[in-house]
C-alpha cells in the first residue's frame, strides 16, 4: 500500500485523496520537461498537484494552473498547493478540461500533461482509478484540441505515455501541426525495457533530439543520470 504522502526535499505531497499515487514515471516528467522561459504553465490532470509543485520550484518566474476532475484529487492538490511555499504561483480548478476550455484562459508557454492512457482494457471496479487512467474522460484529441486553441505560437507540450500509446499520440499531434521535437526514453535499466515515453511538441519544426534515461542499474542501485536529474527533488540522493 503506497504512503498517505511524499516528502520531496522542498515540498510535501500528501496523496490519501487520490487514485493516482506519486511515482517515478511522473517525477521523471517534472524534472526533465523545460521550463526555462516559461511565464504561464498549465498542468492537465494534475491529481496531486506533483507535477505543478515539481515546476514550481525550477520556474520561479511562472505561474502554474492546474486543471483535475476529480474533486477529491483537485482539493488535496489545492492543500498541497497552499502548504507549498509557491502557494501564490499556484491555482487548480476542479474542472474538467473541456470546462475550463470554456473561461477561454489566457495563453499557456507550456502544457505539461501524464493523461489517462488506456483505450480500449480492462476497467477495475475502482471509479477513481479508471478516471485516471482511461481515455474516457480525456481522450487525446482534446489535448491536441486544447494545445491549438491555447498554447503560444513558440509554446511546448509535454506528455508522458507508455511507448504504444505515445506513438498513437505523436501521429495525432503531428496531423494537427505539431512537431516533436525530443523525446525521452524512460528504461528500467540500461539497454532494458521501456517504461515510457516523454515527447516534446511545438508548432516550430526543428530537429528531433532522442534521449534515454535508466532508471536503475543491473545491480538495481539507481543510475548516475537518474540521481542527477532528481536531485533537487528526492531525499535519498
Amino acid at each position: 500500500m503506497a504512503n498517505s504522502y511524499f516528502q520531496f526535499k522542498q515540498f510535501l505531497v500528501n496523496q490519501d485523496q487520490c487514485a493516482m499515487k506519486v511515482c517515478t514515471d511522473s517525477c521523471v516528467l517534472g524534472a526533465w520537461a523545460d521550463v526555462t522561459n516559461a511565464r504561464r504553465i498549465l498542468d492537465i490532470g494534475t491529481g496531486t498537484g506533483l507535477l505543478s509543485l515539481m515546476l514550481a520550484q525550477r520556474a520561479p518566474q511562472a505561474t502554474i494552473e492546474a486543471v483535475e476532475l476529480d474533486l477529491l484529487a483537485a482539493q488535496q492538490a489545492e492543500q498541497n498547493f497552499t502548504n507549498s511555499a509557491w502557494n501564490r504561483r499556484l491555482k487548480v480548478h476542479p474542472i474538467s478540461l473541456k470546462a475550463f476550455e470554456k473561461t477561454n484562459p489566457a495563453l499557456f508557454d507550456t502544457i505539461i500533461c501524464n493523461p489517462p492512457f488506456f483505450q480500449a482494457s480492462l476497467k477495475s471496479l475502482d471509479a477513481a482509478k479508471n478516471q485516471a487512467k482511461h481515455t474516457g474522460t480525456l481522450s487525446f484529441a482534446e489535448v491536441i484540441s486544447f494545445a491549438q486553441h491555447f498554447l503560444t505560437v513558440d509554446g511546448t507540450l509535454h506528455l508522458l505515455l507508455p511507448p504504444h500509446e505515445a506513438k498513437i499520440f505523436e501521429k495525432d499531434a503531428e496531423a494537427a501541426g505539431f512537431f516533436t521535437h525530443k523525446i525521452l526514453w524512460l528504461e528500467a535499466t540500461p539497454n532494458g525495457k521501456l517504461l515510457r515515453a516523454i515527447h516534446s511538441y511545438s508548432r516550430q519544426p526543428s530537429t528531433l533530439e532522442i534521449y534515454h534515461l535508466a532508471v536503475r542499474e543491473k545491480d538495481n542501485t539507481y543510475t548516475a543520470a537518474f540521481k542527477n536529474l532528481l536531485q533537487d527533488y528526492y531525499l535519498i540522493f
